[in-house]
């Protein structure tokens, strides 16, 4: 029987899936609920409809995770799927049913589709990771509340905080006791209030990148032997690579990572940009690397020194070094795997 090609939209409640030829012809459309009913409900579908097929899931990362994971446990064959693009819609309009068409479309297009990311360990370092980042975030907005609150106190409170930052401001706010009148009293109530917060929010950071690095050093130890790669980075890496085989090379992970350099020639001057898409996370960690690496790297340095000598701006040489490093990386995650 023809292979077909199943396309799934997915959303928070309900996914809408539309099945293809080969040829690219639409032979029938179904919606089911996001559920483990709607999974049993759809794979039963599609199985009455093609005894060979493949599924395209958009958002195996996101909502269409379970079924993706479910799939997979029946043996199915399963892709990663792209977003569909505002500019295909057109006077087309949009609907779940025309979202999931397209998804099916793409993976008939010849281009190489991407194997969903692994659940597992890797799956545990993203949720620490997001954790993570999120009580980073909060204690940044904790301590810009302390500078704005120290910025209007009063003269007594201001003359003692104005001078103080991060951790120095939040040790010293944790010791004010209220007294005064009552604008001083609520203040420093107040500051020590958000100060516990902020003590909090570091304490949880702290402990999430503490079993990021024991999960890491237990996965990758050899990544963590590489100059100016630490927990965190290392995680990122794990996290956006994901497993073996889900890359065609390193030239994909260069891509997926926003490194891959981007023609910007223009009469005599040939040259490449930096490229801003791609997975973002996995970009700041290659950045990160980088710039540690130039700090304290004699080899960095000299081949920073040798470029700038040709004539390579900073921005030019900080796209080569990433590109230099998304390869080293992928090349030692595959490795890895395989041992």
């Amino acid at each position: 029987m023809t292979s077909m090609v199943v396309g799934v939209d997915t959303h928070k409640a309900s996914h809408s899936a539309a099945l293809l030829n080969e040829l690219g012809v639409v032979q029938g459309g179904l919606e089911v609920a996001a559920s483990a009913a709607g999974y049993r409900q759809l794979l039963g579908w599609a199985r009455s409809q093609s005894k060979a097929r493949v599924w395209v899931v958009e958002g195996t990362g996101s909502y269409g995770a379970g079924l993706a994971k479910y799939l997979s446990e029946q043996d199915e064959v399963v892709y990663e799927g792209d977003h569909p693009k505002r500019s295909w819609r057109g006077p087309a309009g949009k609907s779940d049913q025309l979202d999931a068409i397209w998804v099916a479309k793409e993976a008939l297009s010849g281009q190489r589709r991407s194997l969903p990311r692994a659940r597992g360990e890797r799956e545990l370092l993203r949720v620490l990771l997001t954790a993570r980042n999120g009580a980073v975030e909060a204690e940044k907005q904790g301590l810009n509340q302390l500078y704005a609150l120290v910025v209007s106190a009063p003269e007594p409170l201001r003359q003692r905080l104005g001078k103080l930052r991060a951790a120095a401001l939040v040790k010293a706010c944790l010791g004010l006791r209220p007294h005064g009148d009552q604008e001083a009293a609520v203040t420093a109530e107040t500051l020590r209030s958000v100060a516990r917060r902020v003590s909090a929010l570091a304490t949880e950071a702290a402990t999430y990148e503490h079993q990021i690095g024991k999960l890491v050093a237990a996965r990758a130890p050899e990544l963590l032997a590489l100059k100016g790669v630490g927990p965190l980075s290392a995680a990122q890496f794990l996290v956006s690579w994901s497993h073996a085989g889900r890359l065609r090379d390193h030239n994909a992970f260069a891509k997926l990572a926003g490194v891959a350099p981007l023609p910007a020639s223009s009469g005599r001057i040939q040259r490449h940009r930096l490229n801003r898409l791609g997975d973002r996370q996995l970009n700041r960690a290659l950045h990160l690397v980088a710039i540690t690496r130039s700090r304290c790297d004699a080899q960095t340095q000299a081949y920073i020194a040798r470029r700038t000598s040709e004539g390579k701006s900073s921005r030019e040489i900080r796209r080569c070094l990433k590109r230099y490093l998304a390869r080293r990386v992928f090349k030692l995650l595959e490795r890895l795997d395989k041992t």
